[in-house]
Parts: structure tokens; C-alpha cells; sequence
């Protein structure tokens, strides 16, 4: 009969290489940058299992290595796999003046002129802004440019 020790040699890379599938496959299937690292760390732990250090001390290193490289390479990772956004015509408007055209109050929607082009706008915190004032577009929501009043 084979002892238990030997057959844990042989089979333990195994096991380690099964790791690093399931891993690869639940990111392939996620794209999240997590289980990635513990893929990375089981195909360590192939090559080190054929060192045959005890199983417990396997999965403690395992879990240790893995965790490290999820905390301190994946924001690295991260900040070079997303490529900075591209701004859109209608982004690019945030920030910058408007005139308006129609007056926005709390309850109604106004037009503001912008770069030519007339917009719907709304004004945050519901503050009225009149015909012939400059205001600070915040944000886009849908088609409607909320704005803020110049103080």
C-alpha cells in the first residue's frame, strides 16, 4: 500500500496545476483582475510543491503570495490595462460657461447656448437663473445639462 506522504508528492502539482486552471477560467469569464493572482501563485506553488514541504505550509504560502500580488500589482495592473477615457463632444462640456437663453427656474427647465448649439438645462440646488446670465455646466444627464449659478 502506498503511504499518504508519497502519494501527496506525486499528486500535489497536480493539484496546484488544477488550481491555476479554475483560477484562469474565472477571470477569463470575470475580466475583474482578482483571481488572476491566485492562478499566478498556484503555478508557483507547482514548483515548489515538488520541493515537498508540508501540505498546510503549501496552502499558507499559497494564500500568502496571492493576496500579496492582489494588494500591490493590481492597482498597478489597473492603472495600465484601462486606458484613460476619451472624453466625448458632450464631456467636454463640463466645467465651461453657458449662456441662457430661457430662464431655469426650481420647477421648469430652461436653454442655455453653448458653443452654438442650444441645450436643455437645469439647475442644481434649484436655484433660478435668469435669461441673459452666465452659468457652469456640473454634469449631463441624458440630454439636460445641469448647471450652476455664477455667484
Amino acid at each position: 500500500m502506498i503511504e499518504l506522504s508519497i502519494l501527496l508528492a506525486l499528486y500535489t502539482p497536480w493539484f496546484w496545476f488544477g488550481i491555476a486552471v479554475i483560477c484562469a477560467v474565472i477571470e477569463g469569464m470575470t475580466l475583474g483582475l482578482t483571481t488572476v493572482w491566485f492562478s499566478l501563485s498556484a503555478v508557483l506553488m507547482i514548483f515548489i510543491s515538488m520541493l515537498h514541504p508540508p501540505f498546510y505550509a503549501q496552502c499558507i504560502l499559497f494564500a500568502l503570495v496571492a493576496l500579496l500580488l492582489l494588494f500591490f500589482t493590481r492597482p498597478i495592473a489597473l492603472k495600465f490595462l484601462h486606458t484613460k477615457r476619451v472624453k466625448t463632444n458632450a464631456d467636454s462640456l463640463i466645467g465651461k460657461k453657458a449662456l441662457v437663453l430661457q430662464t431655469i427656474t426650481e420647477f421648469e427647465k430652461g436653454q442655455v447656448k453653448i458653443n452654438g448649439m442650444v441645450w436643455t438645462a437645469a439647475s442644481t440646488g434649484g436655484a433660478d437663473i435668469p435669461t441673459g446670465e452666465e452659468c457652469i455646466i456640473e454634469k449631463i444627464e441624458g440630454v439636460t445639462l445641469i448647471v450652476k449659478k455664477i455667484e
